[in-house]
């Protein structure tokens, strides 16, 4: 009998989207999961085990092994830069990292940079030979610049509805994001070939619509 697989998932947004990939795939995953108060959840009809997670903690769960597998958000990867095995691009849940500001933003002296991502927005302004200060934020980046906080933000842009709204532009494109399905690497050894059977099944589905 194969060993069941330990799978951390993010609630929200990102479960629905894998779900229906899983669905699709013919792996019979209820589609709600994620509304439960209950963490961990034996699915042994499909040989798995979801640990419902905040998508911050997903790299965290699968490096540590508590997870054999995770889906996280190809930001929350660069951001957390954990020691996982990147296994498959899922293709959903798809946007992108951009800087932000308002209409009127000038380059400055000093400049401040609002972000829940501070490694990323480090890091991309660092490599433009940019020196700004980066402030972290864990919620409604966009008003940073309404209130003079920072000049600048850098976030996750999907429809740009919520920029539009609140008077703000993208300047930049960092890089475009999508979810993967990422190993722990000692149990993508271990579990290899129910690990890489469900590999295949998913990529057999993706981008199809």
């Amino acid at each position: 009998m194969s060993e069941m697989i330990k799978v951390a998932m993010p609630k929200g947004r990102i479960y629905k989207k894998a779900s229906a990939l899983f669905r699709e795939a013919g792996i019979d995953i209820p589609d709600d999961v994620d509304e439960t108060r209950k963490l961990v959840i034996p699915l042994p009809e499909i040989g798995m085990e979801f640990i419902l997670a905040k998508p911050v903690d997903v790299p965290t769960y699968v490096e540590y092994g508590v997870a054999d597998i995770g889906i996280v958000g190809k930001d929350v990867l660069l951001e957390e830069d954990r020691d996982v095995y990147e296994l498959l691009d899922l293709g959903i849940a798809r946007c992108r990292m951009s800087v932000i500001a308002l209409p009127d933003w000038q380059p400055g002296i000093h400049q401040r940079v609002a972000t829940k991502y501070p490694n990323v927005a480090s890091r991309y302004f660092r490599e433009q030979g940019q020196q700004v200060e980066v402030i972290k934020l864990n919620g409604s980046i966009e008003l940073a610049p309404l209130i003079g906080l920072a000049d600048r933000i850098v976030d996750m842009v999907e429809t740009g509805q919520t920029l539009r709204e609140n008077g703000l532009v993208e300047t930049e494109s960092l890089f475009e994001i999508t979810s993967r399905l990422v190993a722990n690497r000692v149990s993508y050894r271990m579990k290899n070939a129910e690990i890489q059977a469900l590999c295949d099944t998913l990529a057999s589905v993706i981008g199809k619509e």
